[in-house]
């Protein structure tokens, strides 16, 4: 599914939020400033062992982005249920030489992870994967360095920690003391229509968690029609006692005419002496105008040495942009 490009004044902003997913349009307010946001809110029903139903708002987020070239700045402020307060989000000021290389420190999400963490990004509901893993990380601290060279990307950031103990899209432990963490990675963009992302993220021992921790993460997509999208990711986790794993999933994207688009995905999760899921998703898209959007998905999911045999998921999720 295409999204609204930024306009001139915002375009620093979707390099600077790194969201591994297309950019939301954003409003110039004036040469310096450009604001951005979404409102979304959905039904859920999930049919199990254990069955709930929600009708609910799922998230709100107002983004600001400042460029007064060289430095650039990214600010929001974010609303969900589950986090149950407003936050700042986004709080992150870069600085980019005149050789391209960008230096940023601040509150920012992380570089891994195929699906957005916007749910105006997304192309589903639900995630694929997280489960019991939890391999990719939310929001964090830290100052990082990021570099672009023709048909390739990189960059290194230093953490208060790559990991949170609780509601990691809101903050860091802010220790770096107690539990540093970095990460890395490395996108190639050389060839025509294909992406592919390495990364690597680290946690040192302390602080919350009893171990160290190791993330890794690929993923890769191909537009291989106008209307066709391909993608896969694999992703490893080893946290010590508190269990080391496999996830992995794969997608197809068609956009097919007058405003549908749909999402197909496998995905499936497997834990070392633990449990393991299979979960297949069908998620079609109707895109009303460049601001309004209907989503719906259907996702079942097949468990292995689990309290819970199987469960099936249906929401219906409406998205207000821009």
């Amino acid at each position: 599914m295409k999204t609204p490009r930024p306009t001139a004044a915002a375009l620093g902003l979707a390099a600077l939020i790194g969201l591994g997913a297309p950019s939301l349009s954003a409003v110039s307010v004036n040469e310096t400033v450009a604001l951005e946001g979404y409102i979304g809110g959905s039904y859920r029903h999930l049919d199990g062992d254990s069955d709930f139903d929600s009708f609910d708002l799922d998230a709100a987020k107002l983004l600001f982005a400042t460029d007064f070239k060289p430095v650039t700045g990214v600010f929001s402020l974010f609303y969900a249920p589950n986090g149950n307060e407003l936050t700042l989000l986004d709080a992150v000021v870069s600085y980019t030489t005149e050789t391209g290389t960008t230096i940023s420190g601040g509150k920012f999400l992380s570089w891994h992870g195929y699906e957005a963490f916007d749910i105006a990004a997304m192309n589903q509901l639900t995630y694929g994967n997280g489960d019991f893993l939890g391999a990719i990380p939310g929001y964090h601290s830290g100052v990082r360095i990021e570099q672009a060279g023709d048909g390739w990307s990189g960059g290194f950031a230093v953490l208060d920690s790559v990991y949170t103990p609780d509601y990691a899209y809101l903050r860091g432990d802010g220790e770096i003391g107690d539990n540093a963490g970095f990460e890395a990675y490395f996108k190639y963009t050389g060839t025509e229509n294909l992406t592919v992302f390495v990364g690597a993220a680290y946690d040192t021992e302390g602080g919350f968690q009893p171990d160290d921790v190791l993330m890794l993460d690929l993923w890769a997509d191909y537009l291989a029609t106008e209307n066709l999208l391909v993608a896969g990711e694999l992703m490893f986790k080893d946290a010590g006692v508190a269990g080391k794993g496999w996830a992995w999933a794969g997608y197809a994207n068609y956009a097919f005419q007058a405003g549908w688009s749909a999402l197909f995905r496998v995905s499936g999760e497997y834990m070392d002496d633990g449990p393991s899921f299979l979960r297949g998703t069908i998620a079609p898209t109707y895109t009303l105008t460049d601001n309004l959007l209907v989503r719906a998905e259907l996702t079942y999911t097949d468990y292995s040495d689990y309290v819970e045999d199987n469960n099936t998921f249906f929401g219906v999720q409406s998205i207000f942009k821009f």
